[in-house]
């Protein structure tokens, strides 16, 4: 599909360099001042297209409730807003709408207009979020295949897994959000992005982006971030900047290597390295079978009356390949009182 171009003014919040939090409801009760900097730019608005195969429902993807999304309703968009794939140096806002076996991407992105190789990056980085970079038909008809699969999917035919936004977005979180309440790894990350990173105004609603590397490296103490989290997001900002979470390198190795490489980052261990192999570099048949509620799902639709042994569970998803991701997050996400992630 083509991509067209044109400017148009919108606001984009840049407070990196005022060191000051804004006024955020956060379950720590920081108390922190109610007002940030920003400023008015110019955002070039890029709209491109991307296929949709097999059953799929934007409206599925938006609320699966997972890592820092957590909408309650939706109203046709999924506003999305992102470090660019490649240095996480250019930040865009994205506005997502399903036109039939269409979905179109808004991009709007700070300064110059986004380049052929920047467009084509941003289509295959929205592809992969919202699970369109596999073939949603040939899981469709596996689905199909497998009573308990299909009862499954059949709540919801149009359900693929949502991912963190890169490997960088998901190791920032793992950061932020170890040992705390999800609602409070939101809020940080929200304070962390309205401090030193950006925010679009998508469709009405103002989106944050989380700092890009070169922002991250200059941010100092957080209200709420204790202060051995700070020189770990700052490793984070140099691995990124060092190539070493780009999500097409770390996706060509096998998932165990990129678990193994990416734990030598601090406050990274076997979760979190797992965490952002299997659920941001796109990967569609990694097994990803330890997660205890996943577990539970599955022996639960599967009718099993004893905890299956991992030596089972694996055997169970060799039948699902070429999509044992998407199925096991697909059985813990529609289950019988599902939780967000």
């Amino acid at each position: 599909m083509r991509a067209t171009t044109f400017s148009r003014p919108a606001a984009l919040a840049h407070p990196q360099s005022n060191g000051r939090s804004p006024d955020i409801p956060d379950e720590e009760s920081v108390s922190v001042p109610s007002q940030t900097d920003s400023v008015t730019t110019t955002t070039q608005l890029t709209t491109t297209q991307l296929d949709i195969s097999g059953p799929f429902d934007l409206q599925q993807v938006a609320m699966m409730g997972f890592g820092h999304r957590d909408e309650r309703s939706f109203d046709g968009v999924m506003r999305m807003a992102f470090c660019l794939d490649g240095d996480y140096e250019r930040q865009v806002g994205v506005e997502a709408t399903q036109i039939g076996d269409l979905v179109e991407v808004r991009v709007h992105a700070a300064g110059d207009p986004l380049n052929d190789p920047e467009t084509e990056a941003l289509r295959k980085q929205v592809a992969r979020v919202i699970s369109l970079d596999h073939d949603g038909e040939a899981f469709h008809q596996m689905c199909l295949a497998d009573p308990v699969l299909a009862r499954v999917h059949g709540r919801a035919p149009g359900f693929r897994p949502a991912l963190f936004y890169s490997p960088y977005e998901a190791a920032l979180w793992s950061i932020i959000s170890a040992r705390r309440a999800r609602g409070q790894g939101i809020t940080l990350r929200a304070r962390m992005s309205e401090m030193y990173g950006a925010d679009f105004e998508l469709s009405g609603i103002r989106t944050l982006c989380v700092p890009t590397p070169s922002a991250l490296l200059a941010m100092g103490p957080l209200p709420g971030l204790p202060a051995d989290r700070l020189p770990r997001l700052h490793a984070i900002a140099e691995a990124a900047q060092r190539g070493e979470l780009d999500a097409e390198r770390l996706r060509s190795m096998p998932p165990e290597d990129a678990q193994v490489e990416l734990q030598q980052l601090p406050g990274i261990g076997p979760f979190y390295s797992s965490l952002i192999v299997i659920r941001s570099c796109g990967h569609a048949d990694a097994p990803s079978l330890g997660e205890p509620r996943s577990r539970e799902a599955i022996q639960h639709a599967y009718g099993v009356d004893h905890e299956l042994s991992d030596a089972e569970l694996f055997a169970l998803a060799e039948t699902w390949r070429p999509f044992r991701t998407w199925v096991t997050v697909m059985m813990r996400a529609l289950a019988p009182n599902s939780t967000a992630e």
